[in-house]
């Protein structure tokens, strides 16, 4: 098996997980449009931003893959673009769910810190990855041994694997592995994963957190730690979809809390329902957060995703996530890191290293957002981007 390099290298997953499509394809004509298309026209006024809509459509030419970005403080969806071979279909966003590879490693971080296995000091010895028994999975090469923020800023797997077995093994904390797969399932499902968030926007599916009855259905022969393992790093039996991954950050960036994503601002005349006025809180404990989110700040500053780092603290994370064809190219992150204004999720199908594609994308979303305008050096950055073609015709 492949291990990971110095710009986020996943694991192979047996086979490639494809999440449902649903049959509506919309033609390009503008993200703006194409979104309000498949809303009734009375629906009330469409939170999107037509700028960051705009870049987004430029930012995905000639790629198959979604932009979403988010409002924290109300939920409001941003930016919703998306694109494939056919054009723009908004199901790529809201209802195709993909392995979130290393960004998922929030979530893990996020759980393991809850639930006592592991404090924000805790160090991992990472000596050319991850072994146990015939199983072994490679990391970059990096300083050793690794405390918690620096090994979400460098994506150490190491950390992330065993950290992840030193819970599903602790027979002291839990009665047996069938009670510790609840429990990280059910801390996943309180961040919005494993099922529809419930978008105002038709067709949309949930992503799958493996739970008990799930791994007793699909491995009938019996499962233990080592078949779950693959999700403590976000390939195997776990997948989200765009939506749901910037939700996550969402998550991260209000420390706790997250409002059902939707598309349509309330009016005098038509105002909101109130399950997108309702907050959602996680299960995770509120001190968790400050960590994580300090690794995220180190990912940014001197991580896997420098190369968006600005004069305006960003919080991000990258995933490369390895599948049957060249590798998908993922981020999510929030900005400013103390005052959120916007969270992002990238996602692009064979767009290799989250680094290369999904980061710096989702940097000019927020600059773009944040800033009002893209500067003379990120509209050159926009072209280069743009110009780029991973779109795999079938």
């Amino acid at each position: 098996m492949r291990g990971k390099d110095k710009r986020d290298k996943g694991m192979p997953r047996v086979g490639r997980t494809w999440g449902i499509r649903i049959g509506i394809l919309l033609a390009l004509v503008g993200a703006w449009t194409t979104v309000q298309a498949q809303m009734p026209v009375d629906d009330g006024t469409l939170t999107l931003r037509p700028m960051l809509q705009q870049l987004g459509d430029r930012l995905l030419k000639g790629k198959q893959g979604s932009i979403v970005a988010i409002r924290p403080e109300t939920g409001e969806i941003l930016c919703l673009t998306t694109n494939s071979a056919h054009g723009s279909d908004v199901s790529l966003a809201i209802a195709t769910p993909y392995a979130p590879g290393s960004t998922f490693k929030t979530a893990q971080a996020l759980m393991l810190l809850s639930e006592g296995i592991v404090t924000a000091e805790t160090t991992v010895d990472c000596t050319n990855g991850f072994t146990d028994g015939n199983i072994h999975v490679g990391c970059h090469q990096h300083r050793s041994p690794l405390a918690l923020p620096a090994a979400l800023a460098v994506s150490c797997n190491t950390w992330f694997l065993s950290s992840f077995m030193s819970m599903l093994n602790d027979d002291f904390v839990y009665e047996n592995q069938e009670e510790a797969i609840t429990v990280w399932s059910n801390y996943m499902r309180s961040m919005g994963l494993g099922g529809a968030l419930g978008v105002d926007i038709p067709g949309e599916k949930g992503g799958l957190v493996a739970n008990v009855n799930y791994l007793n259905r699909r491995y009938k022969e019996g499962w233990n730690a080592r078949t779950i393992l693959w999700a403590g790093m976000g390939q195997g039996d776990i997948t989200i979809t765009p939506l749901q991954l910037c939700n996550l950050a969402v998550t991260i960036a209000n420390r706790g809390f997250f409002y059902t994503p939707h598309i349509h601002r309330g009016t005098t005349e038509k105002p909101l329902a109130q399950r997108y006025l309702r907050r959602h809180t996680t299960k995770v404990a509120p001190d968790a957060y400050a960590p994580v989110i300090a690794g995220m700040r180190k990912a940014v500053e001197n991580g896997t995703c420098s190369s968006i780092n600005t004069t305006y603290p960003i919080c991000g994370k990258t995933g490369t996530v390895e599948n049957a064809g060249k590798d998908h190219s993922a981020f999510i992150g929030f900005a400013p890191m103390n005052d959120p204004k916007i969270a992002v999720a990238v996602y692009v199908e064979h767009g290799g290293f989250g680094a290369d594609l999904a980061a710096p994308m989702a940097g000019l979303i927020i600059e773009a957002y944040l800033k009002g305008s893209l500067s003379a050096t990120s509209q050159a950055k926009a072209k280069r981007i743009e110009g780029k073609v991973t779109l795999q015709l079938k």
